[in-house]
């Protein structure tokens, strides 16, 4: 763009609360760990006035990754949202982690924002898992543009990531992936080396020097223009089609010179429609600078390309009962539709909820209603409570400014919201309504813990309310066969991320132990067993005497009873008490401890007497005989196999099909998608995928995804089980 004075509205030191939702841009920024977003967001705030020097505010404090997990892995873990204003325009910039373990927070910027950035950085180009987010904020049509960083890098080469850029996400059509800028070089160093010192405005076809800290604008001279003019011509060629202007484009092919305004108007249209996607350079400010090279033209292209919130579909919405309710697109009168996109706990307020408000206006000290569903199985309750909202604010940093309204379109932070959780819909108490959820990652890396002490024992399950309120995508196991709480995690990184808030935020120190797998135990083949118990010891004695039969059924069976006794030798009133003890012994398990399954037990004959037989006794008869037959039987070690599905790209389909199958895997079939990518299907032992998150992802470079579920349970091979029985014995 260009054209506009440089002129703004810094926000240093004070909040503002939209007034209306034209004047709001939500914007968020991704790409891979290392690529320059946090570095970028805290350029933009300093450019519009927001800090007094790069990412510090009043306090001395960073605006991002202030989190002290954030100081300490060096790494954002964790959404933060940058309020910023410039020209009249309050620009939430959400700020996302590129580590693909916390997934979940950059899904959460997405359903925030109503544009993204994809930052890249000049040395390190793009990576699978940045084009995978391309492909889903296309699917949607989420306006995107482009930012080059790290161009100070010894080889970075603009103009040739630029080309990297339009392979990546132009697949369709490269002449929508085009820079609106070219940067101007200063003197070279010792090395060769030529820095980035000024922008190329080809629209404005003017010159942008940033090389004394402040952005000048100049001519060009006369032999720089014809140097511009082929990518200028690209550039306005691109932005006509994309804007699908045809009037404007038979006047371009007909010679006539369009004149800017035209021009920049196509181009606001053609981005915020989702059709065309600039490319732009940045760098942070040097050391007593005020502007970083390329922050003006981006707040520009964010203020006059992006779409407002008014532009956005609403998600689905209806009421908690599931009826369909139409809502007028952002209305600051119309009902309160807000939702809960991130929670986290601060020492001092308490919980705090950032919420984007889609509907209506949200304020402080109003009664609202709370409505969530769909997260039962990670642990979140199903809930419809009314709550009363605590303070607004709006977050910088550790610091919370006051807002005294939230209008539709915008995000402001809520405290003291105690029962609502990510994922949560805020509305008025007397019109309920429920919002359509995101999609949350499925967490498919088992971390089982234990409480270190008796102390931590005391306090766990508090920690871990907690945190599963805060992070949908951790699930939370109480798994009932191997009596482990196990958290499901996305990856190493999550999980170190989860451990350390437990002891940090919570106080609450675990110990991470190996995680077991549900195994259970069956019959290889028919057995018979007696059960004997007779006592008589002074008082009241105990005789029962039961013979059974027992014989494998196929998977999925069950415990199958059936009574085969004749003439009375067991008395009718006793043969529920020896299947009720059968049953608990098969509950306990006949050889290693674990559930006995897919059998059928013949009682077939007994004997009782007529004052010392009793419930309790052929209870214990009977599991006296279960475990005499299993005693006489080879027993199964049965290990639960997932049916496994992998989408992954072609290129790395041989090495995922070789891994599987160096699991005890079966591959099932493959089928083509779209993209380059295959869909594998495979049957896995459970045992042999606890870490497959990890491993997966190392081995397709982060672009492969997967999904398991629970398929049956099939008898372990026999030199594997000996091995498992070994290491039990050992362990208890």
């Amino acid at each position: 763009m260009g054209d506009k004075a440089n002129t703004h509205t810094g926000a240093a030191g004070r909040a503002t609360a939209a007034d209306r939702p034209a004047s709001v841009r939500n914007v968020v920024l991704v790409g891979h760990s290392g690529s320059g977003k946090t570095t970028l967001v805290e350029a933009l705030a300093l450019t519009a006035g927001a800090v007094n020097r790069a990412g510090r505010v009043e306090d001395g404090g960073t605006i991002s990754d202030y989190d002290e997990i954030e100081h300490r892995q060096q790494r954002s873990v964790q959404l933060s949202l940058v309020p910023v204003d410039w020209d009249g325009i309050k620009i939430n910039l959400l700020d996302t982690p590129g580590y693909a373990d916390f997934v979940g927070e950059l899904r959460a910027g997405l359903r925030a924002a109503d544009a993204a950035l994809f930052v890249v950085s000049a040395s390190d180009g793009v990576d699978g898992s940045t084009r995978m987010v391309w492909e889903e904020c296309a699917a949607v049509g989420m306006p995107r543009a482009i930012v080059i960083t790290h161009l100070e890098a010894a080889r970075a080469d603009f103009e040739e990531m630029t080309r990297v850029c339009a392979e990546a996400f132009g697949a369709d059509d490269p002449d929508a992936v085009l820079p609106l800028y070219l940067p101007l070089h200063g003197p070279q160093g010792p090395d060769g080396h030529a820095p980035v010192t000024g922008l190329t405005g080809l629209l404005s076809q003017k010159l942008f020097d940033y090389s004394t800290g402040e952005r000048k604008e100049s001519e060009p001279g006369p032999d720089q223009l014809p140097l511009m003019e082929e990518a200028r011509n690209r550039l306005i060629e691109g932005i006509i089609a994309e804007s699908e202007d045809e009037t404007l484009m038979d006047r371009y092919l007909g010679g006539e010179e369009i004149d800017f305004g035209t021009l920049v108007q196509d181009l606001e249209r053609a981005v915020a429609r989702g059709r065309f996607f600039p490319v732009l350079a940045a760098a942070p400010a040097s050391d007593g600078a005020r502007q970083g090279l390329g922050t003006v033209e981006l707040l520009e292209l964010v203020t006059g390309g992006f779409p407002t919130p008014l532009e956005r579909e609403a998600p689905t919405v209806t009421t908690p009962d599931g009826k369909p309710r139409d809502l007028k697109l952002c209305d600051p009168d119309g009902p309160l539709a807000a939702e809960v996109v991130k929670t986290s706990s601060d020492p001092y307020v308490g919980r705090v909820s950032l919420v984007r408000v889609f509907s209506g206006t949200l304020r402080p000290d109003e009664t609202v209603h709370v409505s969530g569903h769909g997260l039962a199985d990670r642990g979140h309750e199903d809930h419809d409570v009314d709550e009363r909202i605590g303070a607004l604010s709006a977050p910088f940093g550790k610091q919370q400014r006051p807002l005294t309204h939230c209008i539709a379109g915008d995000l402001a932070c809520v405290a003291k919201l105690n029962r609502a959780e990510t994922g949560d819909t805020l509305s008025a108490k007397d019109d309920p309504l429920l919002l359509e959820p995101w999609e949350m990652p499925d967490p498919l890396l088992p971390l089982a813990i234990q409480a270190h002490s008796k102390a931590d024992e005391d306090k766990l399950s508090q920690g871990l309310a907690r945190l599963v309120a805060e992070d949908p995508t951790m699930r939370l196991e109480q798994n009932q066969d191997t009596h482990q709480v196990v958290l499901w995690c996305l990856g190493e990184a999550h999980a170190d991320v989860v451990l350390e808030r437990l002891r940090s935020r919570y106080g609450v120190q675990v110990d991470v132990v190996p995680h077991k797998v549900s195994l259970r135990e069956t019959f290889a083949g028919r057995s018979a067993g007696r059960g004997r118990h007779v006592k008589q010891s002074g008082g009241h004695g105990q005789y029962a005497i039961c013979e059974i039969e027992v014989e494998p059924l196929s998977g999925g069976s069950g415990i199958e009873f059936v009574d085969k006794v004749v003439g009375g030798a067991v008395p009718r009133q006793f043969i529920p008490s020896v299947e009720k003890g059968v049953r608990a012994q098969a509950a306990k398990g006949v050889a290693a401890g674990h559930p006995l399954v897919d059998i059928r037990i013949t009682l077939l004959d007994g004997k009782a007497h007529s004052v010392d037989s009793s419930d309790a006794a052929f209870q214990t008869a009977g599991a006296l005989a279960l475990r005499e037959a299993a005693a006489d039987a080879t027993i199964h070690l049965l290990e639960p196999v997932a049916e496994v599905t992998v989408l992954v790209g072609d290129e790395y389909v041989g090495a995922v099909m070789s891994d599987l199958s160096g699991r005890r895997g079966r591959v099932l079939g493959t089928e083509q998608t779209s993209g380059g990518r295959t869909l594998v299907r495979a049957e896995v032992p459970e045992i042999e995928i606890g870490r497959y998150a990890v491993d997966l992802r190392s081995l397709s470079h982060g672009t492969a995804r997967f999904s398991r579920s629970y398929a049956r349970h099939e008898p372990m091979p026999p030199q594997l089980a000996v091995k498992v029985r070994e290491q039990e014995r050992e362990a208890s």
